[in-house]
């Protein structure tokens, strides 16, 4: 049988899809054509052997992909356990930039490497889409017992699995993180980043393991996600802006989190949340929106939750305006001021006798809060109950607990 030239290539071009890895049918759907030159970090060095740190042949590759022109490039990281001591991918970059985790990266478990600010990060990189299937492997349970942040305030802080500082218009989903030594994640200064389909997990008893942190930055999208860690699922911090989390199941953990808020940050608003469609399971708590006090000045608005369901949470439904995690805490009201916060559709169980606790600043009183279709029962003896404080709103629909606003 002869095989003709334009025969040859479409063969070649079947082969190099098939065994492109999830890559090629992602840029196939959104018609951005294929990377123009694939970096496959094992040709820079990388050996998958568990005792070789791979963070520099990482950055070759990263580099050589960053100033690769004319389209897209991808730095892959073959199937494998990887051993990275710490890796920083830094732009701009001159084109869009596919990074595929195919393998096992394996945090370092020694004491003398713990006490930095991250393990892997992106930084200032535009176009960015981070997948693969593979998992950041943080090496948790031999750092946790260094933190020791909740009686020393000079501690010092261990290191976030996955850092995106200064990152636009960029993807990541299709990727699994456990036992972060912190944070398995931490958006700063990002914009218009997307995050599905990941895999979030850490013990129960893991201190400081947020899910996701997202700080200072704006439209972000969460979607998709499955995360039980031993502190928030995702946390919300200052400068957090249109957000959109849907679809999230979280637990176990202490909930999906806004806050805390006025320590420091008076200008950094929180504005335009939306949580929806996604459920809490044996959470310490549920939605929750959490301030100082005493605090500088602040605001958190426009926040909207919809169509929750707990189950076996704590605290399902609270606002802590005298949020104080130590066991001692100055006097003195919190000046963030809270508006506009809708619970809508909210319904399961609590395993707590106080189902919604809305505990807002005498100075500050919450305005325009909304209670829509509040159905939780109490898992224990007798019903659930409500306690608000300082609260300006209104309740209609089923109101169970009721009695609150």
């Amino acid at each position: 049988m002869v095989i003709s030239k334009s025969m040859l290539i479409f063969l070649l071009l079947c082969l190099f899809l098939l065994f492109s890895g999830d890559a090629a049918p992602y840029y196939r759907r959104h018609r951005r054509g294929m990377p123009r030159r694939v970096y496959d970090v094992r040709s820079y060095g990388a050996v998958p052997d568990r005792i070789t740190d791979n963070g520099m042949a990482f950055v070759r590759a990263w580099n050589d992909a960053c100033r690769s022109r004319g389209g897209m490039a991808a730095v892959r990281i073959p199937k494998g356990e990887y051993l990275v001591k710490t890796a920083s991918f830094r732009g701009p970059c001159t084109g869009p930039i596919l990074f595929v985790i195919e393998g096992t990266l394996l945090a370092p478990t020694d004491p003398s490497t713990f006490f930095s600010d991250t393990w892997i990060a992106f930084q200032y990189v535009n176009n960015l889409d981070l997948r693969g299937g593979g998992l950041l492997d943080g090496g948790g349970a031999a750092a946790w017992k260094y933190n020791d942040c909740a009686t020393n305030s000079n501690c010092r802080h261990l290191p976030v699995s996955l850092r995106l500082d200064y990152v636009t218009n960029s993807r990541v989903h299709h990727l699994r993180s456990a036992d972060s030594k912190s944070t398995h994640m931490h958006l700063f200064g990002c914009s218009n980043v997307v995050i599905t389909k990941v895999s979030i997990t850490a013990p129960s008893e893991s201190p400081n393991t947020d899910g996701i942190t997202v700080g200072v930055s704006s439209h972000i999208v969460i979607s998709g996600a499955y995360i039980g860690t031993g502190d928030d699922c995702i946390a919300l911090i200052s400068g957090s802006r249109d957000v959109d989390i849907s679809g999230v199941t979280c637990g176990p953990g202490h909930g999906i989190s806004i806050g805390s808020l006025g320590r420091g940050h008076d200008h950094d608003y929180v504005d335009k949340i939306r949580i929806t469609n996604s459920t809490l399971i044996g959470t310490d708590n549920g939605l929750r929106i959490k301030t100082w006090a005493p605090s500088s000045p602040s605001q958190a608005s426009n926040i909207f939750y919809d169509n929750i369901v707990m189950q076996n949470v704590r605290n399902p439904i609270m606002i802590d305006q005298q949020y104080c995690p130590s066991k001692s805490c100055p006097q003195g009201n919190s000046l963030v001021q809270l508006e506009n916060v809708t619970f809508q559709n909210i319904r399961g169980t609590s395993s707590s006798e106080v189902a919604v606790n809305l505990k807002c600043s005498k100075s500050r009183p919450c305005k325009n809060v909304k209670l829509i279709d509040i159905d939780l029962s109490y898992r224990g003896r007798g019903k659930a109950a409500a306690q608000c404080s300082n609260v300006l709103g209104v309740s209609y629909g089923i109101k169970r607990p009721g009695g609150c606003v």
